[in-house]
């Protein structure tokens, strides 16, 4: 029986140290491989001296206990920082939010300058931007800054932050102000002076209404005065022209029959001086004004007067 259980024994032996191989092994290859992502670059240091950097993706090797690794995105990073109120060149407080698309360009002046820490790199890019917001909105106007000067003090920005966030290793892709927003004084002085100007040009067209509709009214008056004066004038030409023709008849009416005219003219007399109620009439009973009434009329020489 003794001889039946040694080799089981020599088995288990050669099983562990297997194990312990295998093992070793595994530990090995954890230690002195590492991977970097597509996403990433690496650096290697030996014993905390840089010794490589700008490590392309994919498997490599390092020596155990001797080298460490650190990796760092190589994607396009966004800072999105608080909304912070800066002057502008009326002294007035302006609020303004704005975002930096930003990557780390150089890893080894991005790690000595900043020690690879993102939270760093942030907090400085973001005092860096603030800075050349502080100093683009002194130079300007409310009105200018707001209007549509935005690209060009982003432009302005980006040009003279470039060699400051280059010492740091880092690019900027883009810089945007997102917003503007008055601060409630500002505000309130800011509506007033629209409002004001509103006023303003609805006084001016309401100005120009009025000197408008003066001059119609002027123009319609004195086209009124002329246009009476030539109905007045047509008038007095057309009665004229009735008094004439009046006249003409009356006279060739007398030339036909002078006593027949007398009478008739007489009637016309009687009917507009008598017959009217509370009328007085004092005249004598042989005035020739009732010599009809007296029997044969007359000569026509000794007719009414023609005005009756």
């Amino acid at each position: 029986m003794g001889s039946e259980v040694a080799p089981e024994k020599g088995d288990v032996k050669m099983k562990n140290i297997a194990f312990i191989v295998i093992a070793l092994v595994a530990f090995i290859l954890a230690t002195a491989t590492y991977t970097v992502d597509e996403r990433e670059t690496a650096i290697k240091f030996r014993f905390k001296e840089i010794v490589e950097t700008d490590i392309k993706p994919g498997l490599h090797f390092k020596m155990p206990f001797v080298n460490t690794i650190e990796k760092f995105s190589t994607l396009v990073l966004t800072l999105d920082a608080q909304p912070d109120r800066f002057l502008t060149s009326e002294k007035k407080d302006v609020k303004v939010d704005f975002f930096v698309k930003w990557k780390i360009a150089n890893v080894r002046t991005f790690y000595n300058a900043l020690g690879g820490d993102l939270t760093r790199a942030q907090n400085r890019l973001e005092s860096i931007i603030k800075d050349g917001l502080r100093n683009e909105f002194s130079t300007r106007t409310i009105k200018e800054a707001v209007s549509g000067e935005r690209g060009e003090i982003m432009t302005a920005l980006r040009s003279k932050a470039a060699s400051s966030v280059e010492q740091l290793g880092i690019v900027i892709i883009d810089a945007r102000v997102s917003q503007i927003d008055f601060t409630e004084s500002i505000s309130d002085s800011v509506y007033e002076r629209m409002r004001s100007e509103r006023q303003r040009v609805a006084q001016d067209f309401r100005s120009r209404g009025q000197a408008e509709g003066e001059k119609i009214r002027a123009v319609a008056d004195r086209q009124a005065i002329i246009i009476e004066a030539d109905a007045y004038r047509d008038a007095q030409k057309i009665r004229g022209e009735g008094d004439a023709k009046s006249a003409e008849v009356y006279a060739s009416a007398y030339q036909n029959n002078a006593e027949f005219y007398d009478f008739y003219r007489s009637l016309s007399a009687y009917r507009k001086s008598l017959g009217k109620g509370g009328d007085i009439m004092v005249i004598e009973p042989d005035a020739e004004f009732f010599r009809h009434f007296k029997g044969k009329a007359s000569t026509p020489a000794a007719a009414v007067p023609s005005t009756f």
